[in-house]
């Protein structure tokens, strides 16, 4: 018997967020396993988008890389989403010894972008009820997923009455009943979904913001980055700026900035909050009138543990949020420790914390979910 090291799911659609869920299910503490369930969202070109929750089966899987008797992952419960969501997440650990005032005991919390902000329900009160047709897997059962509120402010910058796309949130983990969300209107709005409210609203850059990440143990500081090409520290400071290309068109006036690339995402290192990731997309000269992806269906996974120990700068409780030492020599990190390949393109990836922290990594490539074991 050898100890499994990936897990399959195939979705009814393509899939385009994912997030493992963050902590055990209630009542099941002392099975750490009963957190190995995923929240997936689709995407097609209509208003009938889904989310579901997917879960094990069986726990053997894990543990037995020959237990065949039933499927990897089963859909545990699935919701009409209207249009595609842009993120998806699991509530924070911290939530479930949090003092909500709004949520059942016995309900995990979900949440995901698109038209508005949704905050789901989710109880799994029993196990997923068998199927009696050959190769249907099994639905429903005890699991339910209800919609707890929608939130869509109004605008500071756009008079429309219903609030514009959102295109990315973080959740709070220090205070979990606060959520950030990112808009096409250049605003990021800051949530009680407690008390379904906007504490407040915020223009954070001169174009659309495209994700948003709270600083690690704050509760006040949180990070976007945008179209405009640079992330900005709430409220507000230019942490940094795509360089303008050498040779392209000047400013339209002295006042105005030049081009700069668009930043898609951010996210904080997790053991280090002085790093932060971003993903640039590399801009055009002139206007854009078509596009497309291109993709290697590769996963490289990388240790950046020994070039950061070394270079980040002294940080204590009170410093909030410091730069790495600016007399550090950028380094190159060139070799990944492990990669895997795909046979389609188009993946998401989430890292996972389901039987121990980053044990698990998680992949979609159209329809087809992997969770590899790292």
């Amino acid at each position: 018997m050898t100890q499994t090291t990936l897990l399959q799911y195939e979705a009814p659609w393509p899939v385009h967020a994912l997030d493992w869920c963050k902590s055990t299910a209630p009542g099941h503490q002392s099975r750490p396993r009963s957190a190995f369930r995923l929240g997936i969202a689709s995407f097609t070109e209509d208003y009938r988008n889904r989310i579901a929750i997917v879960g094990l089966q069986d726990e053997r899987v894990l543990v037995e890389d020959d237990y065949t008797d039933y499927p990897d992952f089963v859909t545990l419960v699935e919701a009409n989403h209207g249009y595609p969501a842009t993120n998806l997440q699991w509530q924070p650990a911290s939530a479930s010894g949090f003092p909500w005032t709004g949520k059942a005991p016995a309900a995990e919390l979900l949440a995901t972008t698109g038209d508005a902000l949704r905050v789901w329900e989710y109880f799994g009160d029993a196990p997923p009820a068998s199927s009696a047709y050959v190769g249907r897997q099994p639905t429903g059962g005890g699991h339910r997923l209800t919609l707890k509120t929608a939130l869509s402010g109004q605008s500071k910058v756009q008079s429309q009455s219903t609030g514009p796309p959102l295109t990315s949130f973080s959740w709070n983990e220090k205070a979990p009943s606060l959520v950030v969300t990112s808009s096409i209107d250049t605003t990021c709005t800051v949530w009680n979904i407690d008390t379904s409210t906007a504490i407040t609203q915020l223009i954070a850059h001169d174009r659309e913001v495209y994700d948003v990440a709270w600083l690690p143990g704050s509760t006040d500081i949180f990070v976007s980055v945008g179209a405009d090409g640079s992330p900005s520290l709430e409220h507000s400071t230019i942490l940094y700026e795509t360089p303008a290309p050498k040779s392209g068109p000047p400013p339209a006036s002295a006042s105005s900035r030049l081009p700069t690339s668009p930043l898609l995402r951010i996210a904080f290192n997790p053991a280090d909050s002085n790093y932060i990731q971003v993903i640039e997309l590399r801009g055009h000269r002139a206007q854009v009138n078509s596009m497309g992806w291109r993709d290697d269906c590769q996963v490289l996974l990388w240790d950046l543990a020994t070039y950061t120990q070394t270079a980040t700068s002294p940080r204590t409780a009170n410093s909030r949020l410091n730069s790495p030492r600016p007399d550090v020599k950028k380094r190159v990190v060139s070799d990944p420790i492990m990669a895997y390949s795909a046979s389609s393109e188009g993946m998401t990836m989430n890292t996972g914390h389901s039987t121990a922290p980053g044990e698990w990594l998680a992949i979609a490539s159209g329809k087809s979910i992997k969770a590899l074991k790292v």
